[in-house]
């Protein structure tokens, strides 16, 4: 893994900002895991993609990831905080594993089965969806399966890849609601990424107006000497 350039993280900015998030993700893979560029990231597992993305996650913003949700009862804004660093040390399964469940063979879910069901707003349908293409199978009819048979495939697949689905857990102060939810690791790690590029574009707009500077020399600057010229600026 390398750890990205201010003008590297631009590029990438740049280069992501009309991909869907699920693609967004596996373009920053590539791009900071180089010897990925002859491999098809989104044919990894999800925990796989998750614990590469947290990675570079660390390395870039460091491990205490912190974010806001909101409670489903009274919409009690709430905060919650994760250790990036325990995402890198969990195991993740391979993609040659497979996953049996109800006399069936099942596949782990990758990148490229989440795009394929990305437009299908009922859950229970998605999920259905999700798991019909993870059949390994062929003898059945994937048609006949019953909700809870999906419900059991589907709690079979996120026991054996355990990262593939980050849930954290909340109890709202204000009126005890207790929930889960689930946290979207590439569009959340995308969005911090996104600050950043735009707070360097501020700083690269702010200093180049003021001193004719261009963008390469402005990011060559260290971050201290960069905050005192733009201390500097502003008074």
């Amino acid at each position: 893994m390398r750890t990205l350039s201010q003008a590297e993280l631009l590029d990438l900015w740049e280069r992501g900002h009309a991909l869907h998030p699920i693609d967004r993700g596996l373009l920053a893979i590539h791009a900071a895991f180089p010897e990925t560029q002859g491999e098809s990231v989104a044919d990894w597992p999800l925990g796989q993609r998750n614990r590469a993305l947290a990675q570079w996650r660390c390395a870039s913003f460091g491990a205490r990831l912190r974010g806001w949700t909101a409670c489903r009862q009274c919409a009690q804004a709430l905060e919650f905080e994760l250790d990036a660093h325990a995402i890198t040390q969990t195991p993740v399964a391979t993609g040659a594993q497979a996953v049996e469940s109800g006399g069936a063979a099942f596949r782990l879910p990758t990148s490229r089965d989440l795009a394929r069901i990305a437009a299908i707003d009922d859950a229970d349908e998605a999920a259905r969806r999700l798991v019909e293409q993870c059949w390994l199978d062929e003898a059945g009819t994937p048609g006949a399966w019953s909700d809870a048979q999906v419900e059991a495939i589907g709690e079979a697949l996120a026991r054996a890849d355990p990262l593939a689905e980050i849930v954290l857990d909340f109890d709202c102060p204000a009126c005890g609601e207790s929930f889960q939810e689930s946290l979207d690791l590439p569009a959340f790690v995308w969005a911090e990424m996104e600050a950043q590029a735009r707070r360097l574009l501020w700083e690269i707009h702010t200093l180049a107006s003021a001193y004719g500077w261009s963008e390469a020399a402005i990011l060559a600057l260290n971050a201290s000497r960069r905050a005192r010229y733009l201390e500097m600026v502003r008074t």
